[in-house]
């Protein structure tokens, strides 16, 4: 699931949290930095859960309008249709998901409370009005409601307080998990192990992520110390540490994977420092690493 970006953001917040808990095993590093993929799997299967529990509650709410003694037209004209929704059951019939959730512990995270809360609001919306007329929909039928569903929770703030309580740093992989969930239920009816795409490392973390922070760990100070021989009239200690930790990256990207061009990497080490660093480090970070990779030429490490 995760791209190199993402890796390489994970990756400076784990040598930086290394940092503030003097964390010296190369294990250590390697399993914060799993546990950090892992929970982008987690908050992809959150996403997918509340989906499934805000749509499921119609049948709680349908069961609740039949037992009034005295139902309104309205409780007389309800339909469990966003329970009932056929593209749905990939989710809600499917018993390998299921116990997905449950190692992941991801069930004791949703509040019921906070489920009926959303579904009462989205009741209110233009698009669950529109679903509720159709007599028969059609799989596109239900898979536009949950799109539309999935794209109204992300403006409901309760939802963003349920997500953000179990992963505070999830704005980091938002785009790659909406994107994700959205490709997910356009693709309904779904292959009982769907989700395996999204669970797997892939090449980002095994092959990218994971050999790039073990040779940063492993070859710190000599990193630093060719860091050093480039900051002109500049005291290393003065760098920021954020800095410091994307230039070794980058110098471990110049040296250990040729295949990514040195301009590809300068310009992702830049990019990244605009959201995590000062507001000088775009240049600093830029002159560094261009001197850098100019002395890595002559030397033909690049």
């Amino acid at each position: 699931m995760l791209s190199r970006r993402n890796v390489r953001i994970k990756i400076m917040q784990v040598l930086y949290a290394a940092q503030r808990q003097e964390l010296t095993s190369p294990k250590a590093f390697d399993s914060m930095l799993m546990s950090m993929a892992r929970n982008t799997f987690k908050f992809y299967l959150q996403n997918l859960l509340i989906i499934q529990r805000v749509a499921e509650y119609a049948k709680h709410d349908l069961a609740t309008r039949k037992a009034k003694l005295r139902p309104t037209e309205e409780d007389k004209a309800f339909r469990a249709i966003l329970a009932d929704n056929a593209a749905l059951k990939s989710l809600s019939d499917n018993t390998t998901l299921s116990r997905v959730y449950e190692e992941y512990g991801l069930r004791a995270m949703i509040d019921a409370d906070h489920i009926q809360k959303l579904y009462r609001d989205f009741l209110k919306t233009d698009d669950w009005q529109w679903y509720h007329t159709l007599e028969a929909p059609a799989l596109a039928d239900n898979i536009s409601i949950l799109l539309r569903l999935f794209k109204w929770l992300q403006a409901q703030e309760l939802y963003l307080n349920m997500i953000e309580d179990h992963f505070p740093l999830w704005k980091e992989d938002k785009s790659l998990v909406v994107g994700a969930v959205k490709k997910t239920l356009k693709a309904m009816p779904l292959e009982e192990d769907f989700y395996r795409v999204y669970q797997e490392n892939g090449e980002a973390i095994d092959d990218f992520g994971r050999p790039l922070l073990k040779f940063v760990v492993e070859a710190d100070a000599q990193l630093l110390a060719r860091i050093k021989t480039v900051l002109q009239n500049w005291d290393a200690e003065r760098v920021a540490i954020v800095d410091m930790i994307l230039i070794k990256m980058a110098m471990g990207e110049f040296t250990q994977f040729p295949a990514i061009a040195a301009e590809v990497t300068i310009n992702e080490y830049v990019d990244i420092s605009k959201s995590y660093s000062t507001d000088k480090s775009r240049e600093f970070i830029n002159g560094v690493l261009d001197n850098l990779r100019k002395a890595f030429e002559k030397e033909g490490l690049v």
